[in-house]
């Protein structure tokens, strides 16, 4: 059970469904506790067992579903909210793959390259920056990858809120997954 706990992750959601995060199980906790809890989706997927009544002896026990809303309301202007942009969720975004040579690469064994050098005018974001293997990115340098004859293999963008919880997270559960891919921009979603 102590491994469930440690990667066991909550879809948080506001009252009206939209995704706001992923929580802790202690969170998920405190919203139960709290009754801050307005509905929930998906089967029970964690117990948790606290202290003994005093008076009564009985163990306190909450089920914590995969995916709980809470009462609460996200502010509009936080509907789709920028993922920040990081070597983890650039190297996730890639699928650890250096853009230039298409190899596999670990975290530790990847940069981040500008496709558009910050000394000629690129700037650090989204959609100029790619992982790239070291070699690939002493190679190319300070030039655009056509003046280094280097094309690139994708082209770089944000990805979604939705995009950016999918990547974040290595244990996410069957019914998160099924609600989330049902949030995923329409020309991003998986042919079915």
């Amino acid at each position: 059970m102590v491994a469930e706990l440690g990667t066991t992750r909550v879809l948080s959601l506001d009252s009206s469904g939209r995704i706001l995060d992923w929580i802790s199980w202690q969170e998920t906790v405190c919203l139960y506790v709290r009754g801050a809890v307005s509905w929930t989706l998906g089967q029970p997927c964690l117990t948790v067992h606290g202290g003994r009544n005093r008076e009564s002896g009985r163990q306190s026990i909450i089920e914590l579903h995969p995916i709980v809303a809470s009462r609460s309301k996200a502010r509009l202007n936080d509907a789709n909210p920028a993922p920040a942009l990081t070597n983890h969720a650039l190297f996730a975004r890639d699928r650890h793959v250096c853009l230039y040579c298409g190899q596999h690469y670990t975290r530790s064994e990847l940069t981040r390259d500008h496709v558009v050098p910050i000394s000629r005018g690129g700037r650090d974001t989204w959609e100029n920056v790619v992982s790239a293997c070291l070699a690939c990115n002493v190679r190319k340098g300070s030039r655009t990858p056509q003046q280094a004859g280097m094309p690139l293999l994708a082209v770089p963008y944000r990805p979604s809120w939705v995009e950016h919880l999918i990547l974040s997270n290595r244990h996410i559960l069957a019914d998160q997954m099924d609600f989330l891919v049902g949030h995923l921009p329409r020309d991003r979603r998986p042919v079915q």
